[in-house]
């Protein structure tokens, strides 16, 4: 296990690899955080749903991991990408990120991916996650709301624990105003733990409360298209009750933080 105290590899402050820099972080819990990293030069345009890759220099090796850019395109120049980090305990990327002050360079390169919102897409807009899957959903709803053509949005997301819902206060915010017409249902699957002594709201795994969720909310293949983010148990999962209730392949829209069988060293508790 890499410890933080402990963690003895050296990170390299210049490299020719760099091209960009850290320049804000805010803590969500000790093993999350919000992390902004910014191009030293001109900002690489990117779409709502992509992924960057983002990495130090350690011990004279490239260091780097893909994350969900959670900002939107259009603050790329000026605030730089917005991802949200769990801290992987024994991973090789997060304990070296974890250490690194505000205005350390780093490398990152993309953007990749295609888990991209349909265009012109009207239906009600399933967003289902696990843990940090729900970044590129945020991405796209503020990516939407700039454009000034918010789609409706029922929002899971599911955690172990009440103090792991982050943009918890954006997405409630949004909800309670109606700046975003979003229905957010978060859910713990450890409702008996006392640090979720004080939750209220669902329990269980966000793919075992999406039947329930559909029931309630009417929501059919005629009516709504089905996004997924975060680990791949939970997709197939959450896949397979939407498939069953005759949605098509191509209105399940999956992102998988890794491949099955092939969590990162260290793979988070989430």
């Amino acid at each position: 296990m890499t410890e933080l105290a402990t963690d003895p590899r050296k990170i390299s402050r210049e490299a020719p690899q760099y091209n960009a820099t850290l320049i804000r972080r805010e803590d969500e819990t000790e093993s999350l955080c919000y992390v902004w990293v910014r191009f030293d030069g001109d900002p690489t345009p990117f779409d709502a749903g992509q992924y960057m890759t983002i990495g130090v220099i350690a011990d004279e090796r490239l260091v780097q991991r893909p994350y969900s850019v959670a900002s939107p395109p259009h603050v790329a120049g000026s605030d730089g990408y917005e991802f949200y980090v769990r801290l992987v305990n024994g991973g090789q990327f997060t304990p070296l990120l974890w250490r690194l002050p505000v205005g350390h360079p780093m490398r990152m390169i993309g953007p990749k991916g295609k888990f991209l919102l349909e265009p012109d897409d009207e239906r009600t807009h399933i967003f289902i996650s696990s843990g940090t899957g729900n970044a590129p959903f945020v991405a796209m709803m503020r990516h939407l709301l700039k454009e000034g053509g918010p789609r409706p949005v029922v929002f899971l997301n599911g955690v172990s624990y009440e103090r792991d819902l982050g943009y918890r206060s954006l997405v409630e915010g949004w909800e309670r105003s109606r700046e975003y017409p979003v229905t957010y249902i978060p859910t713990v699957s450890r409702p008996k733990d006392p640090a979720n002594a004080s939750w209220t709201g669902r329990t269980g795994r966000v793919e075992s409360i999406l039947p329930s969720v559909l029931d309630e909310l009417r929501l059919t293949p005629d009516n709504s298209i089905a996004y997924i983010c975060g680990n791949p148990d939970m997709i197939i999962s959450a896949e397979e009750t939407l498939l069953a209730r005759g949605y098509p392949e191509a209105q399940v829209k999956k992102e998988l933080y890794w491949p099955k069988g092939k969590e990162p060293r260290g793979a988070a508790a989430a």
